[in-house]
This record gives C-alpha cells, sequence and structure tokens, in this order.
C-alpha cells in the first residue's frame, strides 16, 4: 500500500495543510492522468485544469521561471510578456510536447465554439521531462486522445506516482513521478491556499536528502546505477491569492528553494522550470475599459507566502517518490522507489 510522506510521520514545515494537501486544495483546480504503462512505453500525460470555466475568455494570472533552461516547454514566451494563463497546463514527456500541445488547442477551439467564441490564437502551455531511460519514447505515443482523457478524468483527489506524465520519470536515481502538496496563509483575516504540483525526473543520487537527513550515499549503495544530476523537474505553483504577475513571478522562484532542500544544485543537464497562476485575479479577453484594476499582496507581506511555497514543493517532490511503484522499463532499467529502498523499514 502506498503512503505520502507525511504518513510516514516526516511533516515538511510549519505552515497548515489544505484538506487533501494537494494543489487542488485551491479551489476550482483539478488534475487528470492518462498513463501508459506497456512493455515498452511507460509514460503519459497529466493535465492541471485551473478552474472550470473558459480560461480562453476569463484568462488567469501567471507567471513562469527559468531557473535552468534545459527543457523543451512551450507557452513561456506570451506568459512572460502578458502575465496571464489561457489554457489548462500539460505535462508529458519530452519529444510529446507538440503534440499535447496540438491536443490542447483542439481542447480550447472546440471549447470556445461551442459557447460562440471565435479563437484565431491561443497560448497553450506544456511542460516535460524526459522519460527515455524506461520509456521508448520515439514512438511518440502521447497525442489527441490521450490528451482529452486526461482532461475528462480531471478531479480533486488525483493520484501521484508513477502516473501521468510521471509514468517513466527517474529522481535521484529512484524512481519519480507526480506529487503534490498545499499550504494555507492568511492575509487580513482571509485563509488563501498555495498549492504546488511537481513532475520530478532530477537528482543526483548521492545528494538525496529527507527532511534534512542525508540519505545519498545510503542509497546509492543500494542501487547499480547511481544517478547523476540531469533530467529536469517541472514545478506548477497554483493559488488563490490576489497577486499582479510580477509577484507571482516573485512567488514560485522560491520553489527552486524547496528543490534544493532536496539535494539538488539545479545541474547543467537538468531544466528546472517553474510555472504559476493564480485565480485571485481574472481578465476577460471583451474587456472594454482602458483602465482596469485588480488586488495584490502588500509586498512587505510576503516572507510567509515564499515559506509555504518552498515548503510545498520540497513535500511534493518527496510525494512524487513515496507513492512511486518500482518501475522496470522496456530496456531492463529499473528504477526503485523509495519505499521499497527505505521508507518501509521506518515504524
Amino acid at each position: 500500500m502506498k503512503k505520502r510522506i507525511r504518513e510516514y510521520g516526516i511533516v515538511i514545515g510549519t505552515h497548515e495543510t489544505g484538506k487533501l494537501n494537494k494543489i487542488s486544495d485551491v479551489p476550482g483546480v483539478t488534475v487528470g492522468h492518462y498513463t501508459v504503462d506497456t512493455e515498452e512505453h511507460k509514460t503519459g500525460v497529466t493535465v492541471i485544469m485551473p478552474c472550470q470555466d473558459n480560461m480562453f475568455v476569463n484568462k488567469l494570472t501567471a507567471a513562469a521561471f527559468v531557473h535552468n533552461g534545459f527543457g523543451k516547454t512551450a507557452g513561456i514566451p506570451q506568459i512572460e510578456e502578458l502575465g496571464t494563463l489561457e489554457t489548462p497546463i500539460a505535462l508529458t514527456n519530452t519529444l510529446n510536447v507538440g503534440r499535447v500541445q496540438d491536443a490542447l488547442i483542439d481542447y480550447i477551439v472546440e471549447r470556445s465554439a461551442n459557447e460562440g467564441v471565435s479563437v484565431t490564437s491561443s497560448n497553450a502551455v506544456v511542460g516535460e521531462c524526459n522519460d527515455a531511460s524506461l520509456n521508448k519514447i520515439a514512438e511518440r505515443v502521447i497525442g489527441i486522445e490521450e490528451v482529452r482523457k486526461a482532461i475528462d478524468s480531471a478531479c480533486e483527489d488525483f493520484a501521484e506516482g508513477d502516473v501521468g506524465a510521471g509514468k517513466g520519470t527517474t529522481c535521484f536515481g529512484l524512481k519519480g513521478g507526480i506529487g503534490s502538496a498545499s499550504r494555507l496563509v492568511t492575509k487580513d483575516g482571509e485563509t488563501y491556499t498555495i498549492g504546488v504540483l511537481v513532475q520530478s525526473n532530477f537528482g543526483k543520487t548521492k545528494n538525496f536528502v529527507l527532511d534534512g537527513k542525508p540519505l545519498g550515499e545510503y542509497l546509492s549503495a543500494k542501487i547499480t546505477e547511481a544517478k547523476k544530476d540531469e533530467g529536469s523537474i517541472m514545478m506548477v505553483v497554483g493559488t488563490d491569492l490576489p497577486v499582479s504577475d510580477r509577484q507571482l513571478k516573485r512567488i514560485i522562484r522560491r520553489a527552486g528553494v524547496g528543490l534544493s532542500r532536496c539535494g539538488s544544485f539545479m545541474g547543467h543537464g537538468s531544466g528546472d522550470i517553474m510555472l504559476g497562476f493564480s485565480t485571485g485575479n481574472r481578465f476577460n479577453k471583451d474587456e472594454e475599459h482602458a483602465v482596469v484594476s485588480c488586488r495584490q499582496l502588500n509586498e512587505n507581506m510576503m516572507d510567509d507566502v515564499f515559506e509555504a511555497v518552498a515548503e510545498a514543493t520540497e513535500e511534493a517532490i518527496l510525494n512524487s517518490m513515496a507513492m512511486a511503484d518500482t518501475v522496470k522499463g522496456y530496456n531492463g532499467k529499473i528504477r526503485y522507489s523509495l519505499t521499497d529502498l527505505y521508507l518501509k523499514e521506518l515504524k
């Protein structure tokens, strides 16, 4: 029976979590997966749905930060320029980014047409990690049908571990995957949620740290293929905090703190990319006023938010590993789960 990291008595940080301790604790957010698990293919797609209405019509505040750019993420330039998000965020493997982007565009065009909205441009956002060590990646088995099934399956209490875009990923030489966590912060008497979802595929085995405890050397001795720091991680931060896109960029950059606490130094071959969205400020595409208003946090009162993002990212990474099973790839390579190699020994 797979258990999340807290079920082993490992509590990350001091901030209170949301009800599910997942990104879906942010009101309106759901996540769906489609997993391909065959002898030759260990891969999939994960779709984060930030809201239930049409994002193309009512865009969300958004930000992106590329900590290390060894990655193939689509959609970042327009987020950087306009500070808005207008499609769901999909995660997949490196060679399927284009096909998944096509599928997201089809989804937005179809949904908008059903609502009488014309679409002539759409900035579909897709992140990726390379799962070629376990998956015959060049055969590109994720397309429109798989993405649509992931969207249709989206829910609040979604699965973690080696599912969806995390099916074939590796983290610190062990099995990585999809992980999530959330934190609550209070501002002027109102409680807001910060959620993180990761697709973990990074890390040098000997550098792995679990809640401040160096475990890398111990784990390196247990596996035949100790991993160097390469592979990538996608970190998606969602919140209902009322923030500007500039403030949101400040917030998502702190995901790198949680990444480092697990032992990563963002090596040459690792694409470390943060994406963020806020439902706290929305922007209608047909707004006719020249001047629009939005709320934002007091700049001097963001430290607890920074702490919360760091904590949630660290815990999301650990959940991605704790919830993963040991997986054997098409080429005979095995990625052992953290549970099999260490966690099950804990009382």
